[in-house]
């Protein structure tokens, strides 16, 4: 975690979120808190959510080092130097529906922000995104990427890149309506967690994707196969290679249809493809500075990513 810098969204934040959330307040009261649970428990019951990153990474979260917080808001990092995070992936706790995709930080400090709207009075917030994945209208599932790990905020507000994270519930006003987060049926430890994801597709696959290609590897991409799986890409900053594998989320343990390749930019197509249990790959390859395709299938639905990752 870097506290000293995700201190310094400052006040920003306080004034709530426009578009569907009512003004913040300085603080919240005892009053407050308890209209939180009356409005929790009002709405219907909780979705299933998961830690909002891909599957098998661990990040800390802590509710406490923002000036800006005011209830069970989570900063979330997990690199050991100020830019570490920037540009990881987020995806979705739970799936739902997008009902706001826009930069706010001329209003609220949240930079560029998505709210998922998952029925039921629950939703949650995803602030400070680097760049945003999905639009207004897009129903996503559960696992999905809907952007990547930022510092936008309110022009002059200079903070480092971190996931700000909420669930609110109910219509009770802003904070009262902002819930503790539950990932995997559990409430998140506060103030501070550390946490991996299991947001899986509520699968049972064993596997994680760092597991599938090796130490030192860390998921920088993923893309959802409808309910079949996950195709994710990795990166290995000590060596410069990527790896590419697709986690089945079905047939678990039958061996069904399943494929991952890497394709870096100038360089002829690797694939592993057949009938697999579990995950297809990994396939590896030296793609430090270059672009690369990638991509992968499972259940008869398949990813083919355009050139990207050049970095």
């Amino acid at each position: 975690m870097r506290l000293t810098s995700i201190v310094k969204a400052g006040l920003a934040l306080l004034l709530g979120v426009t578009a569907g959330a009512s003004t913040g307040v300085a603080g919240a009261s005892a009053a407050g808190l308890t209209a939180s649970a009356a409005t929790a428990s009002a709405v219907m019951a909780e979705p299933a959510f998961q830690v909002p990153f891909p599957c098998g990474q661990t990040w800390t979260g802590n509710s406490n080092a923002s000036s800006a917080h005011q209830s069970w808001e989570i900063d979330f990092n997990r690199g050991s130097t100020p830019d570490a995070d920037l540009g990881d992936t987020v995806v979705a706790a739970a799936a739902g529906t997008v009902v706001i995709s826009a930069h706010q930080g001329s209003t609220n400090g949240f930079g560029n922000l998505i709210k998922i709207d998952h029925g039921g009075g629950w939703s949650t917030y995803y602030a400070h995104l680097l760049t945003r994945s999905v639009s207004v209208g897009a129903t996503v599932s559960q696992g999905q990427k809907i952007g990547e790990v930022g510092n936008t905020s309110k022009p002059g507000n200079n903070i480092a890149p971190h996931l700000h994270y909420e669930v609110r519930a109910g219509t009770a006003s802003y904070p009262a309506n902002i819930q503790k987060a539950k990932f995997n049926g559990a409430t998140f430890g506060y103030p501070t967690q550390t946490v991996t994801s299991k947001n899986c597709g509520g699968s049972s696959n064993p596997y994680t994707p760092e597991q599938v290609c090796g130490s030192g590897y860390k998921v920088i991409d993923s893309a959802a196969l409808g309910s079949a799986g996950t195709v994710y890409l990795l990166y290995n900053s000590s060596n410069g290679y990527n790896c590419v594998t697709t986690l089945k989320r079905t047939s678990l343990g039958t061996d069904t249809a399943t494929s991952a390749y890497l394709e870096v930019q100038g360089k002829s197509r690797i694939t592993d493809s057949g009938n697999f249990g579990y995950y297809a790959g990994p396939v590896r390859a030296s793609a430090a500075g270059t672009c690369v395709k990638w991509g992968g299938s499972a259940g008869g639905v398949s990813y083919n990513s355009p050139l990207s990752h050049c970095g």
